[in-house]
C-alpha cells in the first residue's frame, strides 16, 4: 500500500501515556509531556476556550516553534529574535515573565525556511530546564535562571533543520541528533552537563524524533529512538544497544508511546521508492551529461530546486548516484502504526516481536497518541483515525469538520478528551472513545506548530505571538 509523503513535500519539522504508566502530578516536562506520552492524569480541562473565553492568561512571547513545558510552577519556551536564542520562564499561576536569558549562536547554519532556530523543546524539572539550540548546543538554567552549565554542539548537516527535543532520564540529558552524516546520541550529567556516553548512528539519516524510555518489567530501562530507516533501542545506563529493528520512514518525527511491555509507533511511509531511479533522473535533469546534478539542474524541476540540500549529502553542491539513492530509500519499507514486543530482545529483533501493523492514513509530522486503550493519529485534512491498541483493528476514520488544515502539532489527551491544533490555529476537542466524537472547535485566530501543554486542568497554547493558559476553574 502507497501512503508516502515525501520530505521534499514538508513545510515544517516540528512540532502515550501508556496504560498503567504513571504520570508526575504537576510537571509537564519534555515534549509532550510524560515520557512524551501526550497525557495528563488530571481532571477539569475545558471543552471552550479562545482569546475571550476560559483564559486565565495570555503572554506575549517571541516567535519560535518549541512547545511549552511546565515544571516547578513555570512555564518554560524558547525562542529565537534578531540573531538572538531566548530562553524565558514565565509563571505557571499568572503568565507574568520571571526570567528570559539570552544566548548568542556559535554560527548561524541556513536551514529550510519553514523551521527556525528554536525548534527543539525545552526539558525541565523542579531544579531548572535544559534546552537545545541547534546552532549552539545545549544550555542549562536552574529555577530562577541562573547560569548552570553549556555544553557545545554542531554544526550540523541538516537541511531542514534540527527538531528532536532533549529528555531527562535517570539524572541524564539525552539528545538524539540525526542528520545528512555523523548521526550520533549523546547523554550528558543533568547537574553538571559533562559526557556520560556517546554513540554514533551508522547509516542514521535525516529524522526528527525525540526519543523516550521505556522500562519493561523484564528488562532494564531502554532509550528508544526512532529513526528513518529503524527503530533502536539502547541502554540507558551505558548507551549500549539492545536491539533493532528496520522500519520505513519518510523522516521520523514525533514520539514513540509505550504501554507495559508494548512500543506503538506511527511512520509515514511506502511499499514503492518515491523518487525515479537515478538514471531516469539524470535523462531528464542531467543538462551537461557529467553523470550528476547540480543545483541549477534540479531548479529545472522548482520543488527539487528548492529542496536540493536534502539531496546533497555532502554538501559538494552536487547530487551522485548514492546520495539520490539514500533519500530514494527513505520510507522504502515496513512503514505503519505499529505495534512491537521487544521482550528481552538482543540485535535484530525476529518478526513475531510485531503484533499489529496499520498502513493507512499516517500523518507524518504529528505523534501518535495512545489514550484510554485508543491508538489515534491525526493528519492533514484533519483526517482523525482510531484504532484498537491491542488489535490494531480501525474503529473509526472522520473529519473534524471545523478543522480542515494542516497539522504539525501533535495530540494531546486528559479528562476523557483528545485535543488536536491545527496550523491555522483551530483546536478539536474529542470525546475520548473509540468512536471519538467532535465536542467542540475553538478558534484562536492565529498559527499553532507548537504542541499544547496539559497540566492541572490547564491547556498552555502557544500561538505564534503569544502563550495562553486556558482553564475553567481557579489552580
Amino acid at each position: 500500500m502507497t501512503n508516502a509523503r515525501p520530505l521534499m513535500y514538508v513545510g515544517l519539522l516540528v512540532g502515550l501515556l501508556a496504560s498503567g504508566a504513571a504520570t508526575v502530578s504537576g510537571q509537564w516536562t519534555q515534549f509532550r509531556g510524560p515520557n512524551g506520552s501526550g497525557v495528563d492524569a488530571a481532571t477539569g480541562y475545558p471543552v471552550t476556550f479562545s482569546p475571550t473565553a476560559n483564559v486565565v492568561w495570555k503572554s506575549p512571547v517571541p516567535y519560535g516553534q518549541s512547545s511549552p513545558v511546565v515544571a516547578g510552577g513555570r512555564v518554560y519556551v524558547t525562542a529565537s529574535e534578531t540573531g538572538r536564542l531566548l530562553t524565558m520562564a514565565l509563571d505557571a499561576t499568572t503568565g507574568r515573565e520571571l526570567w528570559r536569558r539570552e544566548i548568542r549562536p556559535a554560527r548561524t547554519h541556513k536551514i529550510y525556511k519553514a523551521n527556525d532556530p528554536a525548534s527543539p523543546t525545552p526539558a525541565a524539572d523542579d531544579d531548572g530546564v535544559v534546552v537545545f539550540f541547534p546552532d549552539f548546543g545545549l544550555a542549562a538554567y536552574t529555577h530562577d535562571g541562573k547560569d548552570r552549565w553549556t555544553v557545545p554542539l554542531g554544526p550540523f548537516k541538516s537541511f531542514y533543520g534540527m527538531a528532536a527535543s532533549p529528555i531527562l532520564a535517570g539524572g541524564l540529558v539525552v539528545l538524539v541528533c540525526d542528520q545528512q552524516s555523523g548521526s550520533f546520541v549523546v547523554a550528558v550529567d543533568r547537574k553538571t552537563g559533562s559526557p556520560r556516553w556517546k554513540k554514533e548512528r551508522t547509516g542514521a539519516v535525516d529524522a526528527y524524533a525525540t526519543p523516550m524510555v521505556f522500562r519493561p518489567a523484564a528488562a532494564p530501562a531502554q532509550l528508544i529512538v526512532l529513526g528513518s530507516m529503524r527503530l533502536d533501542s539502547y541502554d540507558l545506563n551505558t548507551g549500549d544497544q539492545r536491539w533493532w529493528m528496520p522500519i520505513g520512514s519518510s523522516g521520523a518525527m514525533g514520539t514513540v508511546v509505550a504501554s507495559g511491555d508494548t512500543l506503538f509507533l506511527a511512520t509515514s511511509g511506502s511499499s514503492e521508492p518515491w523518487l525515479p531511479t537515478f538514471e531516469t533522473a539524470l535523462q531528464k535533469h542531467d543538462a551537461d551529461k557529467d553523470g550528476r546534478l547540480s543545483a541549477q539542474e534540479m531548479s529545472a524541476n522548482p520543488e527539487m530546486g528548492e529542496h536540493f540540500g536534502f539531496f546533497d549529502l555532502n554538501a559538494d553542491t552536487f547530487v551522485v548516484a548514492q546520495e539520490w539513492n539514500t533519500m530514494r530509500a527513505l520510507g522504502l519499507g515496513d512503514y505503519g502504526a505499529i505495534a512491537v514486543r521487544p521482550a528481552d530482545g538482543r540485535g535484530k529483533l525476529d518478526a513475531k516481536a510485531v503484533l499489529w501493523r496499520f498502513q493507512k492514513n499516517l500523518p507524518y509530522i504529528p505523534a501518535p497518541l495512545l489514550y484510554q486503550n485508543v491508538f489515534y493519529v491525526v493528519k492533514d485534512g484533519g483526517i482523525i483515525t482510531s484504532l484498537d491498541a491491542a488489535t490494531g483493528r480501525l474503529i473509526k476514520e472522520g473529519r473534524s469538520p471545523g478543522a480542515l488544515g494542516e497539522y504539525y502539532a501533535s495530540p494531546v489527551a486528559a479528562d476523557s478528551k483528545v485535543f488536536l491544533a491545527s496550523v491555522d490555529g483551530k483546536i478539536t476537542v474529542l470525546k475520548a472513545d473509540g468512536e471519538w466524537q467532535v465536542l467542540g472547535v475553538n478558534d484562536l485566530g492565529e498559527e499553532i506548530h507548537a504542541t499544547p501543554a496539559l497540566n492541572g486542568g490547564r491547556i498552555y497554547v502557544r500561538t505564534r505571538s503569544a502563550v495562553y493558559c486556558f482553564g475553567t476553574s481557579s489552580p
